[in-house]
C-alpha cells in the first residue's frame, strides 16, 4: 500500500543530498564508497533451540582499553554517549536517551519500524484486527529464548503490559496513562489479545516498547521496580546482551555488550552482526566525547549537536551521517485571544504565509541544523505527500491581502463552532472524494486596523534570528511585528497558558513512529494536548479522527493526504524546517544506514552490516 512513495521520498533524499548522507573527512583520501541499504530481515518461526546460558555481568574497575586510532578494530564498536547510565530497563528508560540507547540493542518489541517508517513485526509474527478495530490478536513467533535460554511467551507480554499500567508503575506517565485503558490477555504462548477502549489505527506502533521477562520481575513490587537489580542486569531477547559494566570513582561510565547466542540461533542472526561487542561509553559533555574520538578511546559518537559539526568535520577520518529526526518547526498562531482572533481569518494567514521566504531564512539561519519543511508530517515517514502547494512567496500580494483586510480587525471573521470532540471519540467520517475539493465559507469583510503582533521564541541565536526575519517580512507587508525570547521552562509555561500571540515551536513526534500528528492539530486538543494555539479547523480535524480510526490502514493514506492538502491550502500555521540528526563514527565503519528515526536510538536499525574495513 505504501510502496508507491518510496520512490518519491528516494527522489527527495538524493536531490537534496541530506537523507542518508556520509560526510567524511580524511586528510589525504577520498571519501569512502556509499554503503549498502540494510537488509530488513523477515521474521520466521524456527524451532526451539536449546537453552544457552548467558555471561553474567562484571561490573569492571576501569574501562576496557581500546586500541588507539588507527589501528584496525575489526570487530568492536566503542561508542560515545553524552549523559549517564540509569536504569537498562526499556519501561523506565523513556526519559534518557543513554538508557534508550543501550535497551533498544538488548530488548525488542512485538513491533519494530523498517526504514520508511511502516510497522513491521518483530517478536510478533502478524497480527489481525477486528472490524471495529477495538480488538487485536497478535500471533508470536515461536522458538524465541530469552538470553538467560528461558523461553519467550504471551505471558511475558501480558506481565510487561501489566506492569506498566499498574497505578505504581514508576516509569513516564504517559505510557501509564495509555496502557491502562487497553486489556491484554495470553490466551496461550503465542496468542495475545488486546481490547481498546476506542479504534486507535496507531496502536501496533505502541507496541515496540521492550518486553521484559516476567520470570525475572514477577512477585517485585511494582512501586519498587526502579530499585530492581534487573536494572543494571538487564535480561532481554535482543541481538545484544550485557557482558560488563565499567565504572571509576564509584560511577558507571560504560557498558560492554556481545552478540547474545541465543540471538545468533534464530535465523536472523544467523548471519551478519560481525561486530561481535559494542561498548558504550558515556561523557558529561560532547565534547569530552569528540577529544575521546582524538585519543582514539571511541569510535562512534552518538549525536553531534549543530554548534560542534564544524569542529567534528576537522577531525581527520570521522565520518558524519545525516538524517531527519523525528521534529518539525512551525510557527503556530493563537486562535483563541481576542487579541489576534483575526489569524481566524483565512485571508490573513494566506498574507503572513505569503509575506515569509521560509525556504531562503530557514537555509540562511539553520543551515547544517535543519532543511526546509514543506508538510506537517516528516519527510522520511510514509504518510509524507510531497508537492503540496504552498502560498508562494509574494511580498506584493502579501500586503495587497492585508490592506483590504485591515479595515475591519475589530469584528472578528465569523468561524464555524468548533466541534468540542473528547479525546478519542470521532465525528462522521468525511467523503474524501469531497473532502478535498470542498471551497471553505467566504467570510466577511473586516472593518478595523490590525493590533500589533509579538512572536514569541525560545532564547536560541538562530531561531531568534530566524523569528526576527519573519518579524520583518510581516512588518513590511503593515502588520507591526516584535520578537520576545524565553528561557525554556517560561516558554512550556506560556504555550500552555496560551500567552502569546504568535511561537516559533518544534513538535516532536518522538518516540512515535506513527505519523498521526492528532495531538498537535485536532480541534479536541487545545487545553488537553498540544493544538497550543486552539488551532480550529474542523475539516483538518475530520481528516485526522478518519486517519486515526483506521486500524486496517487502507484509507490512512487518503485521510493524510487531504491533511497535507488542507493544511497547505489553509495555513493553520506556518511549516518551516525539519532539523536533522547527525552521527559520527570512524570513516572505517561500513554499513551505517540511516533511514527514519522515531528517535535516535533507530540508529541501530542496520547495525547487523555493520563492520570495520581495514
Amino acid at each position: 500500500m505504501f510502496k508507491g512513495l518510496r520512490w518519491p521520498l528516494l527522489a527527495l533524499i538524493l536531490s537534496g543530498g541530506l537523507l542518508v548522507v556520509a560526510w567524511i573527512t580524511r586528510p589525504d583520501e577520498n571519501s569512502p564508497d556509499p554503503t549498502p541499504q540494510p537488509v530488513i530481515s523477515t521474521p520466521l518461526p524456527t524451532s526451539e533451540p536449546a537453552p544457552v546460558p548467558t555471561i553474567e555481568p562484571v561490573i569492571a574497575a576501569a574501562p576496557l582499553p581500546l586500541a588507539a586510532a588507527p589501528a584496525p578494530l575489526e570487530n568492536i564498536l566503542v561508542e560515545a554517549l553524552v549523559g549517564q547510565i540509569v536504569k537498562l530497563n526499556p519501561l523506565l528508560a523513556t526519559y534518557n536517551p543513554v538508557d534508550r540507547d543501550i535497551t533498544s540493542l538488548i530488548f525488542e518489541g512485538l513491533t519494530t519500524t523498517n526504514d520508511y517508517g511502516e510497522i513491521i513485526p518483530d517478536l510478533a509474527e502478524s497480527w489481525s484486527v477486528s472490524a471495529d478495530g477495538l480488538e487485536y490478536v497478535f500471533v508470536l513467533r515461536e522458538g524465541i529464548l530469552w538470553q538467560d535460554g528461558l523461553a519467550f511467551s504471551g505471558d511475558d507480554v501480558a506481565f510487561t503490559i501489566n506492569l506498566i499500567s499498574d497505578p505504581l508503575f514508576p516509569g513516564a506517565e504517559s505510557l501509564r496513562e495509555f496502557w491502562r485503558t487497553v486489556e491484554v490477555d495470553a490466551l496461550s504462548d503465542t496468542l495475545v489479545r488486546f481490547r481498546l477502549t476506542q479504534p486507535l489505527a496507531s496502536f501496533p506502533d505502541q507496541l515496540r516498547i521492550g518486553i521484559v521477562p516476567a520470570h525475572v520481575l514477577e512477585g517485585t513490587p511494582v512501586d519498587q521496580l526502579g530499585q530492581h537489580p534487573f536494572n543494571l542486569s538487564p535480561i532481554g531477547t535482543g541481538p545484544y546482551q550485557i557482558e560488563t559494566l565499567t565504572a571509576s570513582n564509584g560511577q558507571i561510565d560504560g557498558i560492554q555488550l556481545r552478540v547474545a547466542p541465543v540471538y545468533r540461533q534464530r535465523p536472523e542472526g544467523a548471519e551478519g552482526y560481525l561486530l561481535d561487542r559494542v561498548i558504550f561509553r558515556t561523557y558529561p559533555t560532547l565534547e569530552a566525547a569528540l577529544e575521546a574520538y582524538r585519543q582514539g578511546e571511541v569510535n562512534s559518537i552518538s549525536s553531534i549537536s549543530p554548534d560542534q559539526q564544524a569542529a567534528a568535520r576537522q577531525i581527520p577520518g570521522l565520518g558524519l551521517y545525516t538524517t531527519l529526526q523525528p521534529h518539525v518547526g512551525v510557527l503556530i498562531y493563537n486562535w483563541q485571544s481576542d487579541h489576534t482572533r483575526f489569524v481566524r481569518n483565512p485571508r490573513v494567514r494566506l498574507a503572513l504565509a505569503q509575506a515569509v521566504n521560509r525556504a531562503e531564512l530557514v537555509t540562511l539561519h539553520l543551515s547544517g541544523r535543519a532543511i526546509p519543511a514543506d508538510s506537517p508530517l516528516i519527510a522520511s515517514s510514509w504518510a509524507y505527500v510531497s508537492g503540496s502547494e504552498w502560498p508562494a512567496y509574494d511580498l506584493a500580494q502579501a500586503k495587497t491581502l492585508i490592506e483590504a483586510s485591515s479595515a475591519a480587525f475589530a469584528t472578528p471573521a465569523p468561524v464555524e463552532t468548533a466541534t468540542t470532540v473528547p479525546d478519542g471519540e470521532v465525528s462522521p467520517t468525511p467523503d474524501p472524494t469531497l473532502a478535498a475539493t470542498e471551497t471553505p465559507t467566504p467570510e466577511p469583510e473586516p472593518t478595523a486596523p490590525l493590533p500589533d503582533l509579538t512572536i514569541l521564541v525560545l532564547d536560541d541565536p538562530a531561531l531568534v534570528a530566524l523569528a526576527n526575519d519573519i518579524a520583518a517580512a510581516w512588518t513590511q507587508i503593515g502588520l507591526t511585528t516584535g520578537v520576545e525570547t524565553s528561557d525554556m521552562a517560561t516558554f512550556h509555561t506560556r504555550l500552555e497558558e496560551g500567552g502569546f500571540d504568535a511561537a516559533l515551536i518544534e513538535f516532536s513526534f518522538e518516540p512515535n513512529a506513527d505519523p498521526d500528528p492528532y495531538v498537535f492539530w485536532h480541534q479536541g486538543q487545545y487545553e488537553t494536548g498540544q493544538n497550543y494555539g486552539g488551532m480550529d479547523d474542523r475539516r483538518i480535524s475530520e481528516a485526522l479522527e478518519g486517519a486515526r480510526r483506521d486500524p486496517n490502514g487502507l484509507n490512512r493514506m487518503e485521510y493524510y493526504h487531504q491533511f497535507q492538502e488542507l493544511f497547505s491550502e489553509r495555513a493553520p500555521a506556518l511549516v518551516l524546517y525539519y532539523p536533522l540528526y547527525v552521527y559520527a563514527a570512524d570513516a572505517r565503519l561500513q554499513g551505517v544506514q540511516l533511514g527514519f528515526l522515531s528517535s535516535p536510538s533507530d540508529r541501530f536499525r542496520s547495525i547487523q552490516n555493520w563492520k570495520f574495513s581495514g
